[in-house]
């Protein structure tokens, strides 16, 4: 009678934990996923709303700075003249509004803006540039100190002619 030695059934208490810890970890581990996924997607949705909810711009309106501005260059060696042809860019009608308002006091920092000039620094294309980038700064500094909207966009010369 060769009996064979009856193997114990239950579960080893040191070589591995109870099932019911196991599953407590992965449902945690699903449920911090599910969440980090659910962020997420809000994120990307009221992110993706804000960009859809930007105002559409308004249209570009021209202020003409007429009539013309024409003043002597800061020329050493002889006398040269500056014509240009300005206008004032903006998107805001407020800003139009303030522009034309306030165009005699424009038109006085422009021309003496202008009259600073040498013919060496208008014969280049940066130099002109840099010309629109400085009276644009007279502008909105001119209708910043009378407490207006400042939103010009640019100064465009339609005409620039030097002599």
């Amino acid at each position: 009678m060769s009996a064979k030695p009856a193997i114990a059934t239950a579960p080893d208490a040191v070589g591995e934990p109870p099932k019911k810890s196991r599953k407590k970890l992965v449902l945690v581990l699903g449920v911090v996923l599910l969440l980090a996924a659910g962020g997420t997607g809000a994120w990307w949705f009221t992110a993706g709303a804000t960009r859809h909810e930007v105002a559409p711009k308004l249209p570009t309106q021209y202020f003409a700075m007429d009539p013309a501005f024409v003043v002597n260059l800061a020329d050493t060696d002889g006398v040269r003249y500056l014509q240009a042809d300005v206008q004032l860019a903006t998107r805001d009608p407020e800003t139009l509004k303030a522009l034309q308002e306030q165009a005699p006091a424009i038109r006085n920092r422009l021309l003496l803006l202008f009259g600073q000039q040498t013919s060496a620094q208008l014969i280049q294309r940066s130099g002109k540039e840099r010309l629109q980038d400085r009276a644009l700064a007279e502008v909105k500094s001119v209708l910043k100190h009378e407490g207006a909207p400042d939103k010009v966009e640019a100064v465009i010369f339609t005409s620039l002619v030097t002599q």
